[in-house]
């Protein structure tokens, strides 16, 4: 049962019951009054004639007429015979008897064999009797009456409330009946949209707010868990497959120099080319240990850096490291970006190490960062043979020109490193065509205020 129908029919019980109750109350408080004053008229009668028994059944005729009261009057004679000497609106359908004269001389009692009557007697001399009688069918009549009407008042107000529950309460629980179904379908892992708005109370939007900040929380974790285990994955995958090549040059090389009738000078070849590949292996391991951290690296919370001042400082030193090469600067002055500062510098020195490594010595190089209206530029151009194609993000161990081979172009990392390295600052890395004929990189970074 849903929680609107178990709230609405709570409040409808509720409201019946208290209603019968109020009800029963009224009735049984009318009931006692109507019996008492019937009870009223008996005594007035049968107290009038008290007083002297020879002119006691006088007496209550008196009162009876005076008071205009709907009594039966009977005479009960020692022998228990009956003379009737007053008939009410309603008749007696049996006579009373010498045993109801005995049972009803203290108080107005009911008896037995007088259904639908309330009695007393009055001993008048001479061993009779006077029996005054009250017919209680009108009293009956109006209790059923008055029964009819309470349930029927019950109903309205029962009714009354299920429309006031709707009114007032339908925005509520309809909102705290979308919580449940959002709730449920994040608890299935379901796939699930923005949590439902509230528009009921206070306390319905606290629980909204509440509930939308579990599941933002229980997202963040999941996603971070779902990272994690990529992340865990692609580097498994990608050092299982890059590794494999030097470690079976290692293990070809070592088995040579393991074999005998091997010359110096093969040695000392086969050890410089272990060692190159151990070093190419440590390089490799390295960069994918960064490309790990750069994936879990969260994309908010960084420092402020200048920007600006890590160009020149890196462009400087790109001059010296090639004096043959000519080097344009164009760089604007107070760039600031968020990121680490050893990323930022590491996404500007594999820029600037990708042409050293893959250009002539001579080959022009132009280096240009500028602030536009919604973001920075930091553009990274050569004069080398550039990329068979562009446009395309790139992948790990992806050599763009088979010419690179892994001595002259390292793993093929260094590309998918630099464009993780935007991406972790909020930003990203495009490749096209320079000027100069070459490659140009284009790392688009957010402004900041």
């Amino acid at each position: 049962m849903k929680l609107t129908t178990r709230i609405t029919t709570l409040l409808v019980v509720v409201t019946t019951v208290v209603a019968l109750g109020v009800g029963w109350y009224a009735v049984s408080t009318s009931t006692h009054s109507a019996y008492t004053a019937l009870d009223a008229n008996i005594n007035a009668v049968v107290n009038s004639g008290k007083g002297d028994p020879n002119s006691a059944l006088s007496e209550a005729l008196n009162i009876m007429q005076s008071g205009g009261y709907d009594l039966t009057l009977d005479v009960v004679y020692p022998s228990g015979t009956v003379t009737n000497i007053n008939a009410g609106r309603h008749r007696l359908r049996e006579l009373p008897t010498l045993a109801d004269v005995r049972d009803s001389l203290r108080q107005v009692v009911a008896v037995s064999n007088l259904p639908g009557f309330r009695i007393r007697s009055l001993n008048i001399g001479g061993g009779d009797y006077l029996v005054v009688a009250a017919s209680t069918l009108n009293i009956v009549n109006s209790n059923r009456q008055l029964i009819a009407r309470v349930a029927l008042a019950a109903v309205a107000m029962a009714l009354l409330m299920l429309v006031v529950a709707r009114l007032f309460m339908r925005r509520d629980l309809q909102t705290v009946e979308d919580l449940i179904d959002f709730a449920s379908d994040v608890a299935e892992g379901n796939a699930y949209e923005q949590i439902p708005p509230s528009r009921g109370s206070r306390d319905v939007r606290e629980l909204q707010r509440a509930l939308a900040q579990m599941v933002a929380s229980l997202q963040e974790k999941i996603e971070h868990e779902s990272r994690q285990a990529e992340t865990m994955q692609l580097f498994i995958g990608d050092a299982s497959h890059e590794l494999r090549t030097p470690l079976t040059v290692i293990k070809g090389y070592s088995e040579l120099m393991s074999s005998p009738g091997i010359t110096e000078e093969q040695q000392a070849r086969a050890l410089e080319r272990v060692r190159r590949e151990v070093d190419r292996m440590e390089a490799l391991v390295s960069d994918l240990l960064l490309l790990a951290e750069i994936r879990e690296l969260p994309t908010s919370g960084h420092d402020t850096v200048n920007l600006s001042a890590l160009v020149d400082r890196a462009v400087a030193d790109f001059r010296e490291d090639g004096p043959t090469r000519l080097v344009e600067e164009q760089v604007e002055g107070g760039v600031l970006v968020q990121g680490r500062p050893d990323f930022v510098v590491r996404l500007i020195t594999n820029a600037l190490s990708n042409i050293s490594r893959h250009t002539r010595a001579d080959a022009p190089a132009r280096i240009s960062l500028e602030r536009t209206d919604d973001c920075l530029l930091l553009t990274v151009e050569d004069g080398g043979e550039g990329l068979p194609v562009y446009g395309v993000r790139p992948d790990r161990f992806r050599r763009f020109d088979p010419s690179r081979s892994r001595s002259s172009g390292g793993s093929g990392l260094g590309m998918s490193i630099m464009s993780d390295l935007a991406e972790s600052m909020g930003g990203s890395m495009g490749t096209s065509r320079s000027s100069l004929g070459g490659l140009c990189l284009t790392f688009t970074l957010p402004i900041v205020n």
